[in-house]
């Protein structure tokens, strides 16, 4: 490893740096590799043998898991990983930030999966060191989901059972596509915070999930996947809905401060919504309840119209 490690020292960006030194430690073992997976950043990951021990470093990843049939296969997993309940009950080895790396290696995993966008990149290239195989996921599309679903049953050896829960999903977000998609649009700026005030553009899972119900992201074009925006912008935008995030079901979450700004027409419509975070920001299967929540959110939107 000490030669990569050496040749990643001048690479441009720690993303670099990963895809190096996966080369290096996914090679070693590929000539009696049985599973061989390609993950999100293009690099092959190959085991002996199905995965016994997986570790997830991130609560979408440990739902995606479960729902591939692989959830007794988790042996370790970081902070929020709550769903299902089941999740609750797996040793915890830190969180998006900090890894307890010693508690990782104690666990003794034949893989680790970690989020593309998320995980801590300094700590996965010294897991990579100690030559444990690490997969990399992310979803920018719906179709995303039901495609990690799948591989992650390749790499725990429950095929079966992802190809099922992957077509169950395709099969609700058309249905869903099928209903709401087309129907007159609806402008909506989606709140991430308040202080600062974040948003996202049109490349975010979250877009995607409007584009699905018939909305439009007022702020689609922005460079940046989450971006912070001024109050002034939003006044400019005068979206038709505001959208945000809450951590109790029935509330507003921080979209409260709107309501200062009587003559928005979110606000004059009465046009306020929130989703609960667990639903809306994982990129996980229950993604598609959050898909359910907006699309009728944006329905009655429509039906204030005067």
């Amino acid at each position: 490893m000490n030669a990569l490690s050496a040749r990643c020292s001048f690479a441009r960006g720690q993303k670099a740096c990963l895809r190096l030194l996966f080369a290096l430690a996914l090679g070693a073992g590929s000539a009696t590799a049985a599973i061989r997976v390609t993950d999100v950043s293009g690099m092959s990951v190959a085991l002996a043998r199905p995965a016994e021990r997986i570790v997830s470093l991130a609560p979408n990843i440990t739902e995606l898991l479960f729902a591939a049939g692989a959830g007794a296969r988790v042996v370790g997993t970081v902070e929020f990983s709550n769903f299902p309940h089941a999740a609750r009950q797996i040793t915890r080895i830190g969180d998006s930030a900090q890894l307890d790396l010693e508690r990782i290696v104690a666990l003794r995993p034949d893989l680790i999966i970690a989020w593309q966008s998320g995980s801590a990149q300094r700590q996965l290239v010294q897991l990579l060191h100690l030559g444990i195989p690490v997969f990399l996921s992310d979803a920018h599309r719906l179709p995303d989901i039901a495609r990690e679903m799948e591989r992650f049953g390749r790499l725990a050896g429950s095929e079966n059972v992802a190809r099922q829960a992957a077509q169950a999903f395709l099969e609700r977000e058309a249905e869903l596509r099928r209903r709401y998609a087309a129907r007159s649009p609806v402008t909506v700026f989606y709140q991430i915070w308040d202080r600062p005030l974040l948003t996202i553009n049109g490349d975010h899972l979250i877009s995607a999930v409007i584009r699905l119900c018939g909305g439009r992201n007022v702020f689609a074009d922005l460079r940046s996947l989450v971006a912070e925006i001024s109050t002034e912008a939003v006044l400019a935008a005068n979206p038709e809905a505001i959208g945000g995030m809450t951590t109790e079901a029935g509330q507003q979450g921080n979209l409260a401060g709107w309501k200062s700004w009587p003559r928005l027409t979110a606000v004059a419509r009465g046009n306020l919504f929130a989703i609960h975070a667990d639903l809306i920001s994982r990129d996980g299967p229950r993604i598609l309840d959050a898909a359910e929540q907006m699309c009728a959110q944006l329905d009655a939107a429509r039906s204030r119209r005067k």
